[in-house]
């Protein structure tokens, strides 16, 4: 009796690494041009190759809703949120930062630090956020995505795309943000003017003959005080 054409066996679909994010804890970097906060982040591949290289880009928002606050922290985000009475409605997350890390070549776990640069303008969402915490902790909540290099049981390379459903979760430690701050601007805060209430300012303090723009500022708010007083 007649045999068929052989047939070869289907092959096996390779398996992709998938890999999984935590972030294991955040510190000052005390030696950096300027304020930075460090995230050391953890990655584990499951399945597939060994990972060859990562390409990550980050995204760090502020969960605001995932946390209390106090009276005092609640007069503090005013300017964020609304008064807190519709805080129900008002109160939401906040875009912190988009960071791009490139981690090496690892087998099963490692871990690398995502270093976020910190800024005292007032204008930025997050400053305001975190200036504005007594204490405690600040939820955040990160997702990633970027391209990762990975072996094939051949040893060929192969490419394949990280999801922005991969994510991670962290509380950070106020204390860690005023210590980045503190590192670069100890007992100080910066204040962002435009240049025509600058020059007004300066010429204010001219005619005053006063040495500091602290003093400066004291004097107009003595006035500004003295003339709100019953």
């Amino acid at each position: 009796m007649p045999l068929g054409p052989a047939t070869s066996p289907r092959a096996t679909p390779e398996a992709t690494p998938a890999l999984q994010f935590a972030v294991v804890g955040a510190e000052a970097v005390r030696f950096a041009a300027g304020p930075m906060i460090a995230f050391r982040l953890r990655v584990t591949r499951v399945g597939g190759g060994p990972i060859r290289s990562l390409a990550l880009a980050v995204q760090i928002r502020i969960a605001a809703t995932r946390r209390a606050y106090d009276d005092a922290e609640r007069a503090r985000l005013v300017e964020l949120f609304g008064d807190p009475a519709d805080w129900g409605r008002n109160l939401q997350s906040l875009l912190w930062t988009h960071q791009s890390v490139v981690v090496p070549a690892f087998e099963d776990v490692t871990e690398v630090d995502v270093t976020v640069p910190c800024t005292y303008d007032f204008e930025v969402s997050a400053t305001k956020y975190l200036y504005g915490l007594e204490g405690g902790e600040a939820p955040l909540e990160l997702t990633f995505n970027g391209t990762m290099f990975y072996a094939a049981p051949d040893g060929a390379m192969r490419v394949a795309l990280v999801p922005w459903t991969s994510e991670a979760t962290y509380r950070l430690p106020v204390a860690v943000w005023r210590e980045a701050m503190d590192l670069h601007f100890a007992g100080s805060a910066w204040l962002r003017v435009s240049a025509d209430v600058f020059e007004r300012l300066r010429a204010y303090r001219g005619r005053g003959t006063l040495a500091t723009w602290d003093a400066t500022l004291d004097a107009l708010l003595t006035a500004r005080e003295r003339d709100l007083e019953p």
